[in-house]
């Protein structure tokens, strides 16, 4: 962490290392502050014997989304907040890749029990996608990358559909609003 601090990254984010040993949440954010440590979340929605055994929610996963740990999503966030993480990027595995939409109901159920910002991945193919994430999800932010990468949606697009929905957002200043002074 204090290797990539130094090299000028404003944030760390810890997601298999935090479950596998959650001090590392706490040290950084002892040493670090809060503000610096994202704890990455990658929750899957209970299917199978776990529904039935566990009944319904999520659960996290490690290893790229390979690995169930058993470790109920919600009661994990809760625990990487007490231990102080300043946000959560919340990525739901079954809605990751999909374009199908973000998992509205895992964010809400997150960011209603966490005070730190929720930033919600996995799913986006829409800009009413983004919408519902930052609406009913609850989400402080929206991430999205295949979208962005393969130039189907630009994020000046996806950020005046927002203002259009009246989602509060940043714009960027029009082209001409800009002055460059040469000297």
């Amino acid at each position: 962490m204090r290797a990539l601090l130094l090299a000028g990254a404003d944030k760390v984010s810890v997601n298999s290392a935090a479950v596998r040993n959650p001090q590392v949440i706490t040290e950084g954010a002892t040493r670090f502050g809060s503000q610096c440590i994202v704890c990455a979340i990658d929750a899957r929605q209970r299917t199978g014997d776990e529904l039935a055994a566990r009944g319904p929610g999520w659960d996290v996963y490690v290893n790229g989304g390979r690995i169930n740990t058993g470790i109920d999503a919600v009661s994990w966030a809760q625990e990487v907040e007490r231990r102080g993480a300043g946000e959560i990027l919340l990525t739901s595995m079954d809605g990751d890749g999909t374009k199908e939409g973000y998992d509205v109901a895992l964010t809400r159920a997150i960011s209603d029990v966490v005070k730190v910002p929720v930033i919600a991945s996995g799913g986006a193919g829409h800009p009413d996608h983004f919408v519902a994430a930052l609406t009913e999800g609850g989400a402080a932010a929206a991430l999205a990358a295949s979208l962005f990468h393969f130039k189907e949606l630009s994020i000046l697009e996806v950020k005046a559909h927002l203002a259009r929905a009246g989602v509060p957002i940043r714009m960027p200043l029009a082209a001409d609003d800009l002055v460059v002074e040469r000297g």
